[in-house]
Order: structure tokens, then sequence, then C-alpha cells
């Protein structure tokens, strides 16, 4: 995940911030599971971004 890149984050210390397992954050990386929307939240705050950017920028590239 870029965000968790360019702030130097990995799985681990992302886990970490959800108080989840390591293997929580390789599985939605990978592909293998998705999110719901609570969990991309508490995801966007370890992260300290803006939820609302991120699903803009998901729409623009969507709408492409």
């Amino acid at each position: 995940m870029a965000a968790c890149k360019n702030k130097g984050l990995t799985q681990a210390k992302v886990a970490e911030a959800l108080r989840r397992p390591q293997s929580f954050v390789a599985k939605y990386e990978s592909g293998e599971r998705r999110i719901d929307v609570i969990e991309f939240l508490d995801l966007a705050e370890a992260l300290e971004i803006d939820p609302c950017e991120v699903l803009a920028h998901v729409r623009r590239l969507r709408d492409r």
C-alpha cells in the first residue's frame, strides 16, 4: 500500500496501530481479503490520511 510505504510503515507497524495481527494487513494488501467500511476508517486513521481523499482518488481512477 502506497500510503504505508510513503510513511515508512511496515505491515507489522500498521497491524500494531490497528491492534490486529500482521496477517490481517498482509491479506488485504495481497487482495486475499477485503476490508469493510469500519476497517477502512480505522486504517485511514492509523495512516493519518483523509478517507474522503482516498475515496475521491479511487473514484477518479474508476472513471478513467
